[in-house]
């Protein structure tokens, strides 16, 4: 028999304080584990924001990068971006 301050514990009682000291210290860790990961996580409006949306300009220049289209249409293209009205579809 074990005896702990001046308790008989015997049988299965120091499995019991076993387990509940393991117990106490995984959720004493746990719970630091939470803590660091919250505070260490950015917070919402700490990020960075997303990039904007390419400019048709962009687009074109991408399409005419990848050989998409060759240089004739892209300076068409060009153009009728730049030009200051709309462009008015072909008659078919």
């Amino acid at each position: 028999m074990m005896f702990w301050y001046g308790h008989n514990v015997g049988g299965w009682g120091w499995v019991a304080m076993s387990i509940g000291m393991i117990l106490f210290w995984a959720v004493i860790i746990t719970a630091l584990v939470l803590l660091f990961r919250t505070l260490s996580r950015p917070h919402e409006h700490a990020r960075t924001p997303a990039p904007p949306a390419p400019t048709p300009e962009q687009i074109l220049a991408e399409r005419f990068a990848r050989s998409e289209i060759d240089e004739e249409e892209y300076q068409h293209r060009l153009a009728v971006l730049r030009s200051s009205g709309p462009r008015t579809p072909p008659a078919a």
